[in-house]
């Protein structure tokens, strides 16, 4: 299945935020308390929280559309918005998410090579990612993509600490 992708702006904060909120309790919610969940969904998905991420210059959201209706999103950082500072010459694909319905149709592939596509204009050699270390789809998805894992980090989700696989790639 081929989708269309669209930047994201100011005027698609709800629909960013119902789609964060719905993409993050499909992938995370039964691995997690009901307590920590709805604490990291107000904190992370709120509207000061996406706005000021959104007026970032060095972030970009994107929205995946499959016969117009949105299917997903993508967060790209580079330079000072990465979570983790790489390197100036490097891109974080810091979230790739698809609703349920559209899984397993392709639509992160696209979304990955938009990430690709993004980070040569922007001159960076690198691109990474971290990714919880339960969450074995996502890993062989990315594996399979030639990223390896370079280091960990924290995820705090509530009060539980998790730790992410830090997986990076070279691009040539």
């Amino acid at each position: 299945m081929t989708g269309k992708i669209k930047t994201c702006t100011l005027q698609d904060l709800k629909t960013l935020q119902q789609v964060s909120r719905t993409t993050f309790t499909d992938t995370f919610g039964a691995a997690n308390t009901p307590a920590d969940l709805a604490e990291y969904l107000d904190t992370a998905y709120s509207d000061a929280q996406l706005t000021q991420e959104m007026q970032q210059p060095t972030a970009q959201f994107a929205f995946i559309l499959v016969a117009g209706q949105v299917a997903g999103y993508l967060k790209l950082n580079w330079g000072a918005s990465q979570s983790e500072h790489r390197g100036e010459a490097t891109l974080e694909i810091e979230r790739i998410y698809i609703l349920p319905e559209f899984k397993r149709q392709g639509l992160g592939r696209q979304f990955y090579d938009y990430a690709v596509a993004t980070a040569k204009q922007l001159n960076c050699r690198t691109i990474w990612l971290g990714v919880w270390e339960h969450n074995q789809p996502a890993q062989k998805f990315y594996h399979r993509l030639g990223f390896h894992p370079v280091g960990d980090h924290v995820f705090q989700l509530g009060e539980d600490a998790q730790r992410d696989l830090i997986l990076e790639k070279t691009l040539v």
